[in-house]
């Protein structure tokens, strides 16, 4: 990587390479129109400052290595898109991108859903392969390994263990992965709202299903009348999503203690950004929950940032995998929510990129952030294919390729690309032959990815699960103190203020209304603090 500006006549990568099958150079014979379009194509792409190294400009199946494709450091906090069918090279771009940040000391985190991104912690194999792409490109090629942890949802798989509270993960997350409607969204945000007037804490489902039993109760029912209610039959529903989604192994992922996702952020005692990896592998069959927990992971960080406005380089690069499970059948509020953390989480020093099929797959509020486009290969087999295509082109700026042409035509490693220069402007559209990355191309031997995540000072905070003190013994110790209150109390629940006898409800009504039943509740709000604030996604947690 250089930080200087490329000049036409030296690659970026500091040695000029040998002219290539693939085809030459703009200095080796090639037509004059083609020149002047691949040399305005690079003009774009000069920028002054620190810039990551993608690859070298295609044009009519010629690459040309003195015509370099970059994305400057500073810009990579407006957001960007990696799209393009499976097999294309999408993960590859992810590790490119990812060990150049890390290497300029911004940290990385990554989504493994297919288990082979672990290798970004180790140095790359070299061989004919590598050797004639580096060649082709104009990279001064050489491998590297990335100072990484690795992390598993709820320790199910290899990594150290990421959990949230019920109450941090928030009712519109919950809903989600609970896959309720938007009627059944609502009022699960209603027992969300008395939880947190009550501080009462969710921290596991059992907490979560011990509120809402107690709020269909003859003892509950009139705690959420004031605010509208909550029906028996969406209770119900609730309750039985919350056991099958037990009964799945879902009940690990909640809990204690909580992932602080400061953890993110950190940097490498020698400068390197540390590089994030969530292994997915393990829970690849329940894309809703590992997409709904990604995006707990970003708006957890948009909540617990400070504003820092526009800085030289970002203070994260979040990459968001399989895009699409997020979006699937999403409520308008949980879009609108998407919507406005991406909106606002750039302000906080946070980049985020996409990666899907196809720009289709992401809502026209969503795209509209994202700055910076890297579109591999799409296939064109099918009537649904064609109209993806022809979406996909309309997304594009003006561009002297035939997009249509050119996105069917691309190879493995080859994508379109355009970024937002240094001033905020779209960069010419760049049909690209990409970088080989400097790390391993596949994933590290199982032990010695039991090794990393064994030896990493985190592995004992978060390692093994606790049940505190919450809401469900709470709710239960009130029940049980109101199953004796005939032996305690038997006098005063005859009495009224009116005389008659009998005119102060039932006794397990009385004892919920009581004085200690109150206190019990207060004693949990004194130890919260006050009542949980939660951000625009209504995730929620204690600053720290």
């Amino acid at each position: 990587m250089s930080d200087s500006q490329p000049t036409p006549s030296t690659p970026d990568g500091g040695n000029r390479p040998n002219e290539s099958s693939a085809g030459a150079s703009p200095g080796a014979g090639a037509d004059t129109g083609a020149l002047a379009e691949v040399t305005e194509i690079a003009a774009g792409y000069a920028f002054q400052g620190p810039a990551l190294d993608l690859g070298a400009v295609l044009w009519e199946g010629g690459c040309h290595a003195d015509a370099q494709v970059r994305i400057p450091l500073a810009m990579l906090n407006r957001h960007g898109l990696v799209a393009g069918a499976t097999g294309t090279g999408k993960t590859k771009t992810l590790q490119l991108v990812a060990e150049q940040l890390a290497a300029q000391g911004v940290p990385v985190f990554l989504a493994d859903v297919k288990g082979d991104v672990s290798g970004v912690s180790a140095p790359g194999e070299p061989g004919d392969k590598v050797t004639s792409r580096a060649r082709e490109v104009g990279q001064d090629w050489a491998p590297r390994g990335f100072t990484s942890e690795f992390y598993a949802l709820g320790g199910i798989g290899t990594g150290i263990p990421v959990r949230a509270t019920v109450t941090s993960f928030g009712p519109l997350l919950m809903a989600k992965v609970l896959q309720l409607n938007q009627t059944q969204e609502q009022s699960l945000g209603l027992i969300f709202h008395y939880a947190d007037q009550k501080g009462l804490e969710l921290l596991d489902l059992k907490d979560l299903r011990a509120v809402v039993t107690f709020l269909t109760s003859a003892e509950g029912k009139p705690e959420l009348k004031a605010i509208g209610g909550l029906s028996t039959a969406t209770a119900g529903v609730i309750l039985r999503a919350l056991t099958t989604f037990e009964a799945q192994g879902m009940g690990d992922f909640f809990g204690e203690p909580e992932f602080d996702t400061s953890e993110f952020l950190r940097v490498a005692g020698d400068g390197q950004g540390l590089v994030s990896v969530l292994e997915l592998p393990s829970v690849q069959d329940k894309p809703a929950l590992f997409s709904t927990f990604l995006m707990w992971l970003l708006a957890d960080l948009y909540h617990d940032l400070p504003e820092v406005g526009d800085l030289d380089r970002p203070k994260l690069v979040f990459f968001f995998d399989e895009a699409h499970l997020l979006f699937n059948g999403a409520s308008k509020a949980f879009l609108d929510s998407i919507t406005q953390t991406v909106r606002l989480i750039r302000s906080k020093g946070v980049g985020v990129f996409f990666v899907t099929q196809t720009p289709k797959d992401v809502p026209a509020d969503v795209l509209a952030q994202l700055g910076n486009r890297v579109q591999h290969a799409l296939r064109a087999f099918t009537p649904e294919d064609q109209k993806a295509l022809k979406a996909t082109v309309r997304t594009f700026p003006t561009s002297a390729y035939d997009l249509e042409e050119t996105l069917t035509g691309l190879g493995t490693g080859e994508a379109v690309v355009t970024v937002l220069s240094e001033k905020g402007a779209p960069t010419p559209v760049a049909a690209t032959r990409l970088r080989a990355p400097q790390s391993l191309m596949g994933p590290v031997p199982a032990a010695d990815l039991e090794r990393a995540v064994r030896g990493s000072r985190l592995y004992s905070r978060y390692a093994e699960a606790v049940d505190r003190h919450s809401a469900y013994e709470r709710l239960r110790e009130a029940a049980a103190a109101a199953a004796e209150a005939p032996a305690v109390e038997p006098p005063k629940a005859a009495k009224g203020k009116g005389g008659g006898g009998g005119g102060g409800g039932s006794v397990v009504e009385q004892v919920v209304g009581s004085g200690m039943f109150k206190s019990l509740l207060r004693s949990v709000g004194t130890q919260l603090g006050r009542e949980i604030s939660r951000s625009v996604f209504g995730t929620a947690r204690r600053r720290r």
